[in-house]
């Protein structure tokens, strides 16, 4: 088989000393959460890529290769879209009272520097008004830290409100092992405005870039599958609109993620992975990085392997791109359908069952 095997988790923990915590809200008019990678307790190297038109993001230029930090503590990727901001600050506050963080003074004077993105899941559980906060960040951080490797996926964290084109969004995670026996993984959470559809025939478009162990048995729906997530998709953006059918609203998008490698990359490096990784969106929504989206991707190198070769560094940038691709789709495959005082979400398997397979 062409492409990458996967790790022994298939997930972004593949890549050790990454920690992620989740913490969501589904109740009392919520339906948002926040997602956090933590850095290894001495930091990791990382660049980021944003494509989209409309995005939402939290110091990003830390992050430019002229820039003077050299390492970040955490990265989060969050819902409530610019509200959302706030859950970073809860991420900040927390590793500050561990001591981790960019020293400034005496001991244990230090700034954590936490990236983050945001994407748009407001009024989804009913209240407009429910959004993540610092204690979003907070409950993520102590879940980090508390729990063992977390690969779930779905409807946790970030990826708890998640919408991609009227189908229900969720978290998806994927790893790659290059020949070298470098680890490349990602964690993405699709909630965009382009569709994950072919019309041809109902398969996710970036199916084809899945290995068996992502989703043993996936199968190309039926034609009344097919003709359900097609009526599903209509009109829930400008590309799909009907003649005569109602007007999407322009602002309810975004995909964001991260890619992470154990290998020795520079921040220039890893601008780069985040460059490449945004392939793997575009092999898996049409159209991708419009006007309406907010998206972006986050890349990090943990320094535990090697610096890569000329060619090394070529297999990493392919892996990046192709993880990401699967671990969106495996996102909507592990999304759950969500019936709130804000809407009705299928996932893509309850409207297409035969999908499913055996």
């Amino acid at each position: 088989m062409i492409g990458y095997p996967a790790g022994p988790g298939n997930a972004l923990t593949d890549v050790s000393g990454l920690r992620i915590g989740h913490h969501e809200r589904t109740d009392g008019g919520y339906l948002s959460g926040t997602t956090v990678i933590l850095a290894p307790d001495d930091g990791m190297v990382a660049g980021v890529d944003v494509r989209g038109g409309a995005p939402g993001t939290r110091e990003t230029d830390l992050l430019h290769p002229t820039a003077s930090p050299r390492l970040i503590n955490a990265i989060v990727l969050t819902g409530g879209s610019a509200f959302g901001l706030s859950a970073a600050s809860g991420v900040t506050d927390a590793l500050a009272a561990r001591g981790v963080g960019f020293a400034v003074g005496p001991p244990g004077a230090v700034v954590p520097i936490v990236p983050g993105a945001v994407l748009f899941d407001l009024g989804r559980g009913g209240d407009f008004t429910k959004r993540p906060g610092p204690e979003f960040g907070l409950g993520a951080v102590t879940a980090a830290l508390r729990n063992g490797p977390d690969t779930r996926m779905g409807p946790v964290g970030a990826g708890s409100g998640a919408v991609t084109a009227g189908i229900k969004g969720g978290v998806g995670t994927a790893s790659a092992v290059t020949p070298d026996g470098i680890v490349v993984a990602a964690l993405v959470v699709a909630n965009a405005v382009g569709c994950p559809v072919d019309p041809r025939n109902g398969e996710l478009l970036g199916a084809r870039n899945l290995r068996p162990e992502d989703f043993p048995g996936l199968r190309i729906p039926t034609t009344a599958d097919r003709d359900a997530l097609l009526h599903a998709v209509m009109n829930t953006g400008p590309h799909l609109r009907t003649p005569g059918g109602p007007a999407p609203s322009p602002v309810q998008n975004t995909s964001i993620g991260i890619i992470a490698t154990n290998a020795t990359l520079t921040r220039a490096q890893c601008t780069k992975m985040a460059g490449t990784a945004h392939d793997g969106l575009a092999r898996a929504l049409n159209p991708v990085h419009t006007q309406f989206d907010g998206d972006t991707l986050f890349a990090v190198s943990t320094g535990a392997a090697p610096v890569p070769d000329e060619i090394g560094l070529h297999h990493i940038l392919c892996a990046a791109a192709d993880v990401v691709t699967r671990a969106l789709v495996r996102g909507l495959l592990a999304a759950q359908s969500v019936t709130t005082g804000g809407g009705s979400w299928s996932s893509y398997l309850d409207l297409a069952p035969s999908a499913r397979g055996g």
